[in-house]
């Protein structure tokens, strides 16, 4: 009740300042000021720099550099300040949870306090940001000691001191969950800025944690908020949507983005929102969109784990207090590791880094080669085919067969080199292995008749409204062989499907071990919520790891599992 009314007296408070703004007359002259937008998304708590090709930007030569770390990002916000006379700082969402152990031992709470220090005026909610339900992002945003763990970092732990957005999250009766927008004002102009974060939310969190709750259209929203600043005379109107597209590679300015959700969004929402920064694709990219009023406007991401800045540069009319849109420039900058890191943060680190460390330090395993998590042409990935060889020798009292995991709870890769605290080459350490397997997701063995089983494989591939394809590859156990067609049609792709070497029979039973997200559908894998006879397992972490202990020096298996044809 507390919150809800903090959250009530915080909504009053924007309410009064839109409405006591929208009366007044500006006298000030035609001239124009300047306004820096500096944005990150997809941080995931990843307050040191983050190891393997997590840790490194692709340039337009296809070279990489080494990016990222919170001491380093902090430097890099503070010299792109410095060079502006007014800015922003801005976060795109998941800016926590799926995070390495050094900040989830603690909820996240050293990357808000991160975020506090570098001075960050907003964030829309990602899904991450959702994974542990309504009450524990509160708990984030309004500070206090979390109702199991209390406050293990600082106490008290005081919340954070920027607002998490989205216009499109209310509760089931219509009525607002969060702040739909938050006002700055920059030289006197009021600057509106919106989120929304992705409305398929409730396919990629555990269905309980949305009960109660809607996600709704983006668009909608966004035009919806807009039309609020409009009336209340608030013409610069920046979005943070926690939606993104793919891309075709190149840099970080280039603009190779397949069709997707996030340039439909720029293209379709108010012509009155002058850009957007975007996220949850994990992807590099700098583009110009068109408005429906035929305005260009920024689309832009940066990448993830604190490794891009997405800086763009606004001139506003004094007297309009609109973006003249044909002044704007918007890159991405890449947080090299070549500057002096922040102190201030680079000692909020090393504590985290310190208090975690008994538990993040201890080995649980030996690796001869790096376990990357990039897949074959075929889907396969060296350490997806590991976690799913753990998650079923996790499940053998289970009676399981096989085992699948989804690749969005790979989260990162396992070096040869070790962490950047200095293990040594090849061993790997509780915290690394966390890094990898972050959620605590409980394993679940189902059974599924050889018929489900195939269906399963074919929802790998998920047609999306706007014609265009998405593809989940599910990471699977040695024991599941089949072969997929690149000219298939959608339902007709999967074949040659065997179990422990016999091809499946389509009325037979198997027990499948997933995590109890994938049980519940998640990823848009539906027909395993079908599945029957459930019987609970171990955290998936554990199973990972129990398995890198049972199994030393491990190396990378051969991708053999599947197999792609013409």
């Amino acid at each position: 009740m507390i919150v809800t009314k903090r959250i009530a007296a915080v909504a009053a408070a924007v309410g009064l300042a839109l409405s006591g703004f929208a009366g007044t007359a500006s006298a000030a002259p035609a001239a124009t000021t300047d306004l820096r937008l500096i944005a990150f998304n997809d941080f995931h708590g990843n307050l040191q720099p983050p190891a393997g090709s997590s840790g490194r930007v692709t340039l337009p030569n296809g070279t990489t550099v080494d990016a990222g770390g919170a001491a380093y990002l902090a430097a890099h916000v503070a010299r792109l300040r410095g060079q502006a006379p007014n800015s922003l700082v801005l976060a795109a969402g998941d800016n926590i949870g799926a995070s390495p152990l050094t900040s989830a031992l603690f909820h996240d709470e050293p990357t808000v306090e991160f975020m506090n220090k570098i001075g960050t005026d907003a964030s829309v909610i990602g899904n991450h940001e959702w994974d542990e339900g309504y009450a524990e992002l509160l708990r984030v945003q309004f500070g206090g000691c979390h109702p199991t763990d209390g406050c293990q970092f600082h106490q008290p732990y005081r919340g954070a001191r920027f607002p998490f957005l989205g216009a499109n999250i209310t509760f089931d009766n219509g009525l607002p969950a969060v702040l739909p927008v938050t006002v700055r004002f920059v030289d006197g102009i009021p600057v509106g800025i919106i989120g929304v974060t992705l409305k398929d939310l409730p396919s990629v969190v555990t269905p309980e944690v949305v009960k109660g709750f809607k996600f709704g259209d983006e668009v909608q929203a966004l035009n919806r908020t807009s039309r609020l600043l409009d009336l209340a005379g608030i013409r610069t109107q920046v979005a943070l949507v926690h939606q993104g597209d793919s891309t075709e590679g190149g840099g970080p300015d280039d603009c190779r983005t397949l069709p997707g959700p996030a340039r439909q969004i720029a293209t379709a929402a108010s012509p009155s929102i002058d850009a957007f920064f975007t996220g949850h694709s994990h992807q590099q990219y700098n583009c110009v969109v068109t408005d429906p009023a035929g305005k260009p406007r920024p689309l832009i991401q940066g990448a993830s784990f604190g490794r891009l800045l997405s800086v763009i540069d606004l001139k506003i009319d004094r007297k309009s207090r609109d973006v003249v849109r044909t002044a704007t420039v918007a890159h991405n900058e890449v947080v090299t590791r070549t500057i002096t890191p922040d102190a201030g943060v680079q000692a909020l680190v090393d504590e985290a880094v310190a208090k975690a460390g008994p538990i993040a330090n201890r080995q649980v395993g030996t690796i001869t080669a790096d376990l990357v998590r990039a897949a074959a042409p075929s889907g396969e990935s060296p350490l997806g085919d590991v976690i799913a060889d753990g998650q079923l020798a996790a499940t053998q009292s289970n009676q399981a067969q096989i085992a699948m995991t989804n690749p969005g709870g790979i989260r990162t890769d396992l070096t040869y080199t070790g962490s950047p605290a200095g293990e040594g080459h090849g061993v790997v350490t509780y915290g690394e292995a966390f890094a990898v397997q972050p959620f605590g997701n409980i394993m679940q063995t189902i059974t599924l008749t050889g018929a489900q089983l195939k269906t399963v494989l074919e929802q790998q591939w998920q047609p999306q409204p706007n014609g265009t394809t998405i593809t989940r590859f599910l990471q699977v156990s040695s024991t599941l062989n089949y072969t997929w067609s690149q000219s298939g049609t959608q339902g007709n792709r999967v074949s040659g499907i065997t179990v422990g070497g016999q091809p499946v029979d389509p009325a037979g039973a198997y027990r499948v071990s997933v995590n109890n997200f994938l049980a519940a559908g998640g990823d848009g894998f539906t027909e395993l919520a079908k599945g029957t006879n459930l019987t609970g397992g171990p955290v998936d972490l554990d199973a990972f790891a129990a398995y890198l202990t049972a199994n030393p020096n491990l190396a990378p298996p051969a991708p053999t599992r599947v197999t792609v044809i013409p």
